[in-house]
């Protein structure tokens, strides 16, 4: 049964409604369309550690996690209380090679990182005492002597991405306020606008902040792969097995980016053979 208007006018015609092409209604005054435009599939088969998958590259985000100067720069927090930062650093050379073949393929580049309000207010004491223990150290929002940067703080140098790799106007931030990055956000309403189904993840560290938010990501039902030459620790390395053994056996796909890279080309060249 056709219920179109007989006599639509120039005025009813339908206008798009929706922040993301992948998730939009048309309106009018007298009409609202629901029915989304198809995504066309963009798929790609990759090696993981396990076996070969095949992704659609139309559904799939990478999420890149606190690559920020507090955890990955010489002047930045951990380096001031001490720890080794070298590991943290070693995801920014793969993401330097992986994170442009990406976005040259329209998948969305999401930075999830730390960035807590200037008042702490959203932060409770169980947390604060993560990074502080004794009370009387320099944890979350606090001045770092000699610089005055405040850790992790939003807005701040401490908590921008690192310089080595540059965020494009194309990317999404998402700011979070746990080791999940899913926890008190908007991430998983981002994810559905975009209509994203599947999500690579990278950053640091590994069998913390990238853990929880990809098992949070597992629980809400989506797809996740882990890039392990784009993830790293500061822990000691049994924290790395864990995360690795746990990932593989519950939550998801180990692999590298090399194997993204790699389906990619495989792609761009069965697509030139198959041309008329």
């Amino acid at each position: 049964m056709d219920l179109t208007p007989c006599c639509a006018s120039e005025d009813d015609k339908l206008q798009p409604l929706g922040s993301s092409g992948r998730n939009r209604w048309r309106v009018s005054e007298s009409r609202a369309d629901l029915v989304r435009a198809p995504i066309r599939p963009d798929p790609i088969t990759v090696q993981a550690d396990s076996k070969l998958i095949t992704i659609d590259l139309a559904r799939t985000a990478i999420i890149v996690i606190d690559m920020q100067n507090d955890f990955c720069h010489p002047d930045g927090w951990l380096a001031h209380i001490g720890v080794d930062i070298a590991p943290a650093r070693q995801p920014i050379a793969p993401l330097q090679r992986l994170l442009p073949v990406l976005r040259s393929r329209d998948v969305p580049v999401i930075w999830v990182n730390w960035g807590n309000r200037p008042d702490r207010l959203n932060l409770s004491p169980a947390l604060l005492h993560v990074y502080n223990p004794n009370g009387n150290g320099v944890g979350l929002g606090d001045a770092l002597p000699g610089s005055g940067a405040r850790v992790l703080e939003r807005g701040s140098w401490s908590a921008a991405i690192v310089d080595e790799l540059k965020f494009d106007p194309s990317d999404i931030q998402v700011a979070k306020y746990r080791m999940s990055g899913f926890q008190d956000t908007e991430l998983d309403s981002i994810l559905r606008n975009l209509g994203v189904t599947t999500l690579m993840f990278a950053g640091v560290n590994i069998d913390q902040c990238v853990l929880c938010t990809l098992q949070d990501a597992n629980f809400r039902g989506y797809d996740c792969l882990l890039l392990q030459d784009c993830a790293a620790t500061t822990s000691p390395d049994y924290c790395l097995a864990a995360t690795l053994y746990n990932v593989r056996q519950c939550f998801g796909f180990v692999m590298n980016s090399q194997a993204i890279v790699a389906g990619l080309d495989d792609g761009v060249r069965q697509a030139t053979v198959d041309m008329p």
